[in-house]
């Protein structure tokens, strides 16, 4: 039998031969594996142009090797202008990588010594951070660090001419909060603490605005485990424009501090409180808001103004924090208090609008009047005889408004009240708002003596924004503002992301009510107990006011003027009040007349105020009585209602004591 032998190839190997079927799966295998691959590269692919960013962050926060963060710049607060009141300086942190400057020992002296020439970092610190962490690559050595210090370090770590040893150190950008304008607008402006949180006032209402987001580097091992890095930029905050006038809120503040400086003694500064409000009545926009005493916002906690060095070693440290406290605290915003006569343009608009007094009525005032067995007496104790209604407001007659306001009634009284915002939130874009709901009456418990009491501004509580809004819709013709600090948002750039609108919230009066009010606000100036506030050139309307404070009879007074100007059209409204003056009598309207005065002088020039002879409606002269007045029996040009051993003008309308007057404590 033959046997059949197999072929062998060249090299001496048989032939292996697979069969037909056997190959087509091997290439059916083949095409299959292909496509896989194919498809995972596709899949891969779209992975990464989707999802690749996101993806890649995590793996570097899983390998991450070191990383610093990248400060964010906190963003400016500026005036309407443009003028920075608040900007983040770039400073510089000190860092030493301890590994660096110990991998050789030649590195160690050197480095030490530029530490000590450059930044004063002792080289015992450097030591003992050297023990403690051999390893470590990221330790502060100083922070704050400014350019020029910084720029000095630089040119001897670049010189590896003369300084070839220096390693392991380097600079961190960072931010420090600054205040060009030092005690300038400290209650609005606001400080920082803990590096970017705003404490009071824009600083704090505006907080998340002004910050930004911190960037980060990081560093990791790739696949050749060499060390790669990537950053992650910091978003800086935005920039707040605020309504404020750098140049006018300086004369405000310098009209403030000769004021108290001039009435300051060892024992006691000036005041207790002097705070000045100018806002645009067209508008709501605060133009100038500044209350004394003020702060540096650069060193919100060094009180020597107020207190000495032993003073305040010898107070607890609640007592500390409290004196703190009072001394930031915004007057203007967050400070209620009773305001006087500077309401009575308030209850004789109230009763315009109401119906029950149409401007015709006249009244006598014999010196009181007699209400619920209790007798309130008028400034003037002599009594004003007959007058009109805007006499009654000239001479600030506390008789003719308790009469103005009993016809009126407690139900209209009180609802007018709110109209005009007085037991209402602002609205204001500034922390603290004080809370003085429950600082007014309802109708349903406001008896007839309440009633007449608050009719000339005692008894019932405001706060400084509270009358200033309200006092603006009584002279721009009834359109209440929601009262504002801030203009717009921009970012860093300078586009403006947001623009804060004027919000008009309610109509108060009507245009006839406000041109009625603005006529006898101009008697008050012409003829009145704010004559001697008018300024040279300008028609201006206002009312003054001399509140006695709880208790009475304690000799303690709050003065106040309100005014605005021109009389027609009015650009600008101001709200100066002085609290607790530190004289002997305080019930002297002078002061805040004379204060009043001498911001006015200086302001309205600067603003452009339309003067009279610009005016070109017809209108009347500095002094010029109104005919309409009938006072005869009252001799206008008196300086002193009572005797007064300093000789300092009273103002008629401060507000009297009560034998029997057991309502006048604030409703709480």
């Amino acid at each position: 039998m033959a046997v059949r032998r197999r072929k062998k190839n060249r090299f001496g190997f048989l032939k292996k031969k697979f069969p037909t079927r056997m190959q087509r799966k091997l290439v059916m295998l083949f095409m299959a594996v292909m496509l896989a691959f194919a498809v995972l590269i596709g899949r891969i692919t779209w992975i990464n142009l989707t999802k690749g960013s996101s993806y890649t962050r995590v793996v570097l926060d899983q390998q991450n090797y070191d990383s610093r963060v990248i400060a964010f710049k906190r963003g400016d607060i500026v005036d309407r202008n443009g003028t920075k009141m608040a900007v983040s300086e770039r400073v510089y942190n000190v860092i030493l990588d301890v590994a660096v400057m110990t991998d050789k020992e030649a590195y160690i002296e050197p480095t030490k010594a530029a530490l000590a020439e450059c930044f004063g970092i002792e080289e015992s610190v450097v030591d003992e951070l050297v023990e403690e962490s051999p390893d470590s690559q990221y330790e502060i050595l100083a922070q704050g660090v400014d350019y020029e210090t910084a720029q000095k370090f630089r040119e001897i770590d670049s010189d590896e001419e003369n300084h070839p040893n220096v390693k392991g150190v380097w600079l961190e950008e960072d931010y420090t909060r600054s205040y060009p304008y030092g005690t300038l607008a400290s209650d609005v402006i606001g400080f920082t603490y803990d590096g970017d949180q705003g404490a009071i006032g824009i600083e704090s209402a505006y907080n998340d605005v002004l910050n930004g987001t911190d960037g980060r580097e990081y560093g990791y091992f790739d696949a050749e485990s060499s060390i790669e890095r990537t950053v992650k930029p910091a978003r800086n905050g935005d920039t707040v424009v605020s309504t404020i006038d750098v140049t006018l809120q300086s004369i405000v503040e310098k009209c403030i501090l000769e004021f108290n400086e001039a009435h300051a003694d060892e024992n006691s500064p000036g005041s207790k409180n002097t705070a000045v409000i100018i806002m645009n009545p067209n508008t709501g926009e605060i133009l100038a808001e500044a209350s004394y005493p003020n702060f540096d916002l650069n060193e919100p906690r060094d009180l020597s103004l107020l207190y000495s060095e032993e003073e305040w070693d010898e107070m607890a440290e609640e007592e500390q924090v409290e004196a703190m406290n009072a001394l930031w605290r915004n007057f203007c915003v967050s400070d209620a208090y009773e305001p006087g006569s500077t309401a009575k343009p308030f209850t004789i608009a109230a009763a315009l609008e109401s119906g029950k007094l149409t401007g015709n009525e006249k009244y006598y005032c014999g010196g009181s009047k007699t209400v619920l067995d209790a007798d309130i007496s008028c400034a003037h104790k002599a009594g004003h005889g007959q007058e009109t209604v805007q006499d009654a407001m000239a001479y600030s007659c506390n008789v003719a408004l308790m009469d103005i306001a009993l016809d009126m009634g407690a139900e209209d009284f009180c609802r007018y009240q709110h109209i005009f915002g007085f037991g209402e939130y602002t609205g204001i874009d500034l922390p603290g708002e004080a809370e003085t709901s429950g600082l007014l009456y309802s109708a349903d418990d406001m008896s007839a003596v309440d009633l007449a009491t608050n009719s000339f501004g005692q008894n019932f509580n405001v706060t400084m924004t509270q009358l200033m809004s309200g006092f603006c819709s009584l002279i721009n013709g009834g359109y209440y503002y929601e009262p504002h600090i801030v203009k717009q948002i921009q970012d860093e750039e300078g586009s403006v992301i947001e623009t804060k609108d004027p919000v008009l919230l309610r109509k108060t009066v009507s245009p006839e009510t406000s041109s009625m009010v603005k006529e006898y606000m101009k008697a008050v100036m012409d003829y009145g107990t704010g004559r001697s506030t008018q300024v040279e050139g300008y028609e201006i309307g206002g009312k003054t006011g001399t509140a006695e404070k709880l208790p009475r009879g304690n000799g303690k007074y709050l003065l106040s003027y309100i005014g605005f100007a021109p009389l027609d059209n009015p650009e600008i409204a101001i709200y100066v009040i002085i609290d607790e003056p530190n004289t002997i009598v305080q019930a002297d309207s002078s002061l805040v007349l004379g204060l009043s005065k001498s911001i006015m002088e200086e302001a309205f020039p600067y603003l452009g105020i339309t003067t009279i002879a610009e005016s070109e409606e017809e209108t009347k002269t500095e002094g010029t009585a109104v005919e309409s007045s009938e006072y005869t029996d009252y001799d206008a040009n008196y300086e002193e209602t009572y005797d007064n051993p300093d000789g300092a003008y009273i103002d008629e309308d401060y507000e009297p004591d009560l034998d029997d007057w057991a309502s006048t404590q604030s409703p709480q």
